[in-house]
């Protein structure tokens, strides 16, 4: 787990996080390609999500980006048919492959509500594909009660396990199952990004960057740096000097 303290960026607004976030995770992923090296990222779901990766699709095409090797892994997943809108990995990939071919051996979308396997037993199908990964950047949404993936505050899923996925049922939020990956799994990444806009997350901000371990949020570290990426509206709470340029 990282001891560093956590970086904050705050942006004007959503639209203006979108187009910087994008702009920054390209260079990352650029930077971590060198010597035919693939980059790991976890992705995550959620509005603002869903449009930062439309962004990053949107400057891969005119960048040195190799989107071949990119290893696309995600975080969570609603436990529902793989056709339907409410799965994080259908309209990630649709926002992304607008853009650019990815490789298929190496994305990885959680199991989907196709059979007769439930969220538990599709949870520890997606952890022998996981193994020992590392993610590169670990991208993560935040939801106003300070969850992270489909890990809530005071619920189950955050109990402490050995598992690296879990089956989360009885979910505050619908739909009621779903996949996750745990809070460990998560800090298992060199760098953790909160993306997080909206002034009903304010609270939640102001708690999770000075480590309130009572929020699952409060609790996931990358192993090199925890970075806050947030607009105005997000960051109302915090005193502002934690900030960086």
């Amino acid at each position: 787990m990282g001891s560093h303290q956590p970086q904050v960026v705050r942006y004007l607004d959503s639209d203006d996080l979108v187009d910087r976030v994008a702009r920054r995770l390209l260079d990352a992923l650029i930077g971590y390609q060198p010597d035919d090296r693939v980059a790991q990222i976890c992705l995550t779901g959620g509005r603002i999500a869903l449009r930062l990766y439309t962004r990053l699709g949107e400057l891969v095409e005119d960048s040195s980006l190799d989107p071949s090797r990119l290893e696309l892994w995600w975080g969570d997943e609603r436990f529902l048919p793989t056709d339907d809108p409410d799965r994080n990995a259908g309209p990630t990939l649709a926002a992304l492959a607008g853009h650019f071919a990815l490789d298929p051996s190496r994305t990885h979308p959680m199991p989907a509500a196709d059979g007769v396997i439930d969220a538990g037993a599709s949870a520890a199908t997606y952890a022998k594909e996981l193994g020992q990964t590392r993610f590169d950047i670990c991208l993560l949404g935040m939801g106003p009660d300070g969850h992270v993936a489909s890990i809530f505050p005071g619920h189950p899923s955050e109990e402490p396990t050995s598992q690296t996925v879990i089956g989360v049922s009885d979910s505050p939020k619908p739909p009621p199952e779903r996949i996750s990956l745990t809070l460990p799994t998560l800090s298992r990444s060199d760098q953790v990004w909160f993306v997080v806009s909206g002034p009903d997350k304010a609270d939640a901000v102001a708690r999770a960057v000075v480590g309130d371990e009572t929020l699952p949020a409060g609790r996931v570290h990358g192993e090199q740096a925890t970075v806050w990426l947030i607009d105005q509206d997000a960051a109302a709470q915090l005193p502002y000097f934690v900030c960086s340029l």
